[in-house]
């Protein structure tokens, strides 16, 4: 029987702590900084993740055991390493990589010569900063657009953008090198653009193996049709019909494998989550990019098709003992549709009472942007709820995802009445 902590406050966390909540193993859950949904589930504690000394105090007052971190920026921050290098929290198990290691998704640049070094298939790329912004250009002359330009450190998910004329792309090269994005733009990995289709794979290692979860899409954008603006997420679903068995394991010997293996040669400690971004061109998996722990919304998805006790498994992980471990999967599809703030993801307001989430029997209310005011229920963010529900295959799934998404609400309530529907004929 452990105490255990989740870092973080959205949806992801949420379903973190809804599952390990189920744990025969759980003694007791908190939750920091936590949202409305998660206080049913533990105890929310006011610490954010990124405060690393109050996270210390948190852990050692509560006889906290098991810290699972939730969000990229605490470990690309290096909590990994200030537990590590603490005679006090030296012990205390932690599920996500080093700071090295988080460097998979906090520099784009580390992770597209992590992937040459081991000869991981990836897109053509070139990395600049200021003082050779000539170069990129020279580079993307050779390119057939669109061109692909990402900021190569941490930009809320904002520093990637896809331009369909050379004249923007050198536009935009010269603003993000000029701070456009701040730190995270002083350098820019310019990228040839891939044509496919994207899936999310999840593992989950202790440095030496690793479990493979379940496959997720996501879809990113804000619009129907996959229009507009990039957000964090609007919807996602698992499984994915064009990543059938022979991808996956085109997948696992060409991209997972490899990556774990060198991590291991180049002796970077890694004991967490693992996200793969891949592109599928022409049933060939590309990355895209790496996370260094769960995607949102993919999580809400993910995490209920796994039978096992997600607490024992990560346990293990933190341990160095998944060999002996398997995970198990629903075959139900899962769906999942984000409801946002009207405005998401520009300006938005907060604040409105969220109704109804008691008449929703038969789904998971999985909340991101929420708090409590005293007994009323309210929106705090720009994704403020992830409706997920399971059925035999994707069409039950979707109808019972969209009848709940009908019954919840709060003003200025949005949501895309298109998740999972591409794929109807894929």
């Amino acid at each position: 029987m452990v105490n255990v902590l989740i870092l973080g406050s959205g949806g992801r966390e949420h379903t973190l702590a809804w599952k390990i909540a189920q744990s025969p193993n759980l003694s007791k859950l908190y939750i920091a900084p936590g949202n409305g949904g998660t206080h049913s589930l533990g105890e929310n504690v006011p610490v954010q993740a990124e405060d690393f000394p109050a996270v210390r105090e948190l852990v050692l007052r509560r006889n906290i055991r098991l810290v699972v971190v939730g969000p990229e920026a605490p470990l690309v921050a290096g909590i990994y390493d200030y537990f590590r290098e603490d005679e006090q929290l030296k012990d205390v198990s932690l599920i996500g990589p080093s700071r090295a290691g988080a460097m998979l998704e906090g520099s784009k640049h580390f992770a597209k010569e992590f992937m040459e070094r081991h000869k991981i298939p990836t897109a053509l790329h070139f990395s600049v900063d200021a003082g050779h912004a000539e170069d990129g250009i020279s580079f993307m002359k050779r390119l057939v657009p669109p061109y692909v330009l990402k900021a190569d450190g941490l930009a809320a998910g904002k520093g990637v953008l896809i331009l369909d004329s050379l004249e923007q792309a050198e536009k935009e090269l010269q603003e993000m090198l000029g701070g456009k994005f701040g730190k995270a733009s002083q350098r820019v990995v310019i990228e040839e653009f891939m044509k496919g289709i994207e899936v999310s794979l999840f593992v989950l290692t202790d440095g030496e193996n690793y479990l493979l979860f379940p496959e997720a899409k996501d879809y990113k954008r804000i619009g129907e049709g996959d229009t507009g603006l990039n957000t964090g997420g609007m919807g996602a679903v698992s499984p994915v019909p064009f990543a059938g068995r022979e991808f996956i394991q085109k997948a696992e010997r060409r991209i997972i494998r490899p990556t774990i293996l060198g991590l291991k040669k180049e002796k970077i400690v890694y004991r967490g989550f693992l996200y793969f971004g891949l592109m599928n061109i022409n049933g060939d998996p590309f990355v895209v990019e790496y996370n260094v722990r769960l995607g949102d919304p993919e999580t809400q998805v993910v995490v209920p098709r796994v039978k096992n006790d997600l607490l024992d498994l990560l346990l293990a992980a933190a341990k160095g003992k998944l060999d002996d471990k398997q995970v198990e999967i629903h075959p139900e599809t899962a769906c999942t549709v984000v409801m946002s703030s009207g405005g998401y993801p520009g300006d938005y307001e907060k604040g409105k009472d969220i109704l109804n989430i008691e008449k929703t029997a038969g789904g998971l209310i999985f909340h991101a942007g929420t708090k409590m005011e005293g007994s009323r229920l309210v929106s705090s963010g720009g994704r403020v709820l992830a409706i997920t529900a399971l059925g035999k295959d994707r069409g039950e799934a979707l109808t019972r995802c969209y009848k709940l998404a009908g019954i919840v609400d709060f003003e200025g309530k949005y949501f895309r009445n298109d998740i999972g529907y591409d794929l109807e004929l894929s």
